[in-house]
């Protein structure tokens, strides 16, 4: 008997003890839970969202200019190449007409000698008939007078004496003939030189001043190349600024949806503990549980980190358009254009929506090879709110034509066009669609 009713009242003890505890839980279930986080209003989160989304449409104004300057830049090199080809024609046609003005000069400096030398001869020729003549007539000879016969003896001197004046008449005359051709010769040879050297001195002259002209040209398109580079750089400083902004925008709105998220899951947590309470009130006559403390959980961050992982494995990889599948690079496709004048169908690699294939992959989630189906193929979620393993697309009429992984911190990762490879760089803004897809 003292056995049995000691086992009873230990069992009376034990069921008290049970009793009080559920009691405790009951009336304690508030202060299991800890004081609630702080809790953004809605106006809070939409305020930071519409900041983020404002500096997203500058930082896109900003890369739309900044390629616009750099398109202009690109336009101005051909300018200045140009300018420096003209610039080289008009040296060398500068040296060949200083060149020509060389020759002409020296061909009138020796077209004067000659003709100096000319008129020499020629006086020298008419002072000698000169001389012959007065000498002829001191003798009483003149050429053509009586008394250069006197003296002869017999007509056949008469006409011996008349042949031989003839004939230094003859042969002074001639010489004189002879020598007054050349002299007009060489006169009009130097008249001809020297409207020659007055040609070449103007050629030489216009090509100086083209000359001149094709430097100052070419010094305005480096002086406007130059202008339009610092304007670029200038862009791309305020790019990256405002890039910083958004950064710095999306970090608060990342902080709000945390700290709304945090007071979810307390206001989740307090209620379960609520709920559990008054479920062990409700039983405490019979079987006393623990509260459940399970919560819903979210996907798993390894999971978007494994894609992310298995995208950056594949950096450097060369572009194939058309390459790709879940198991890793493959071989490219024809596309009859651009593609193909880059030989991607002999290539081994990705292209955009290939390399979303084989990251996501690694995730176990499949999606189709063409960046306008997996534009559809996940949850939207506005570009301002994006987060790390989201897709980004972009657009051009409407239509989505590339795809890249971001990676947080205004980078993404992507396979950009034939002729390069996976790499990692900064969002672009221009042109990017309003949605980012997430599917994890």
């Amino acid at each position: 008997m003292s056995r049995t009713r000691g086992a009873l009242h230990a069992r009376s003890i034990a069921t008290i003890t049970l009793l009080a505890a559920v009691g405790l839980a009951a009336s304690g279930s508030a202060l299991a839970v800890p004081p609630p986080p702080p809790n953004p209003s809605d106006a809070e989160m939409n305020a930071g969202r519409e900041t983020a989304q404002t500096t997203a449409n500058q930082v896109g104004e900003l890369a739309n200019r900044l390629a616009d300057a750099e398109s202009q830049l690109v336009g101005l090199q051909a300018q200045v190449e140009l300018k420096m080809e003209d610039a080289n024609k008009a040296r060398v046609d500068l040296g060949r007409a200083e060149r020509a003005y060389d020759d002409a000069r020296r061909a009138a400096e020796t077209a004067g000698a000659e003709a100096d030398a000319a008129a020499g001869q020629i006086e020298e020729q008419r002072k000698r008939l000169d001389q012959f003549a007065a000498s002829s007539y001191r003798q009483g000879s003149t050429i053509g007078s009586a008394t250069a016969f006197i003296g002869s003896k017999t007509p056949q001197d008469v006409l011996d004496r008349a042949v031989f004046l003839d004939a230094i008449s003859e042969s002074q005359l001639d010489v004189m003939d002879d020598l007054e051709r050349a002299r007009i010769e060489k006169v009009n040879k130097d008249s001809l030189t020297r409207a020659a050297l007055q040609d070449a001195d103007e050629k030489r002259l216009a090509a100086d001043q083209a000359h001149s002209a094709a430097e100052a040209a070419e010094q305005a398109a480096i002086t406007a190349q130059a202008t339009q580079a610092e304007q670029a750089r200038r862009l791309e400083s305020d790019k990256a600024g405002v890039e910083a902004q958004l950064a710095e925008a999306r970090s608060h709105v990342a902080g709000l949806e945390a700290q709304r998220g945090r007071y979810e899951s307390w206001q989740a947590a307090k209620q379960r503990e609520e709920e559990a309470a008054a479920a062990a009130q409700a039983t405490s006559s019979t079987v006393v549980t623990a509260p459940s403390s399970g919560a819903g959980t979210r996907p798993s961050g390894r999971s978007v980190e494994a894609v992310i992982g298995r995208a950056l494995s594949q950096l450097g990889v060369q572009y194939a358009w058309g390459g790709g599948t879940s198991r890793g690079p493959t071989r490219g496709i024809r596309d009859g254009g651009v593609a193909d004048s880059y030989g991607d169908y002999a290539k081994v690699g990705f292209d955009c929506s290939g390399l979303m294939i084989y990251a996501f992959a690694g995730a176990g989630v499949s999606l189709d090879h063409y960046s306008g189906y997996q534009y559809q193929s996940g949850r939207r979620v506005p570009v301002s709110q994006m987060q790390r393993g989201d897709m980004l697309f972009w657009q051009d009429g409407g239509r989505i034509h590339h795809v890249a992984l971001y990676l947080g911190n205004g980078k993404m990762v992507e396979a950009p066009y034939s002729g390069s490879r996976v790499r990692v760089t900064a969002v672009r803004y221009g042109g990017i669609a309003p949605y980012a897809v997430r599917m994890l």
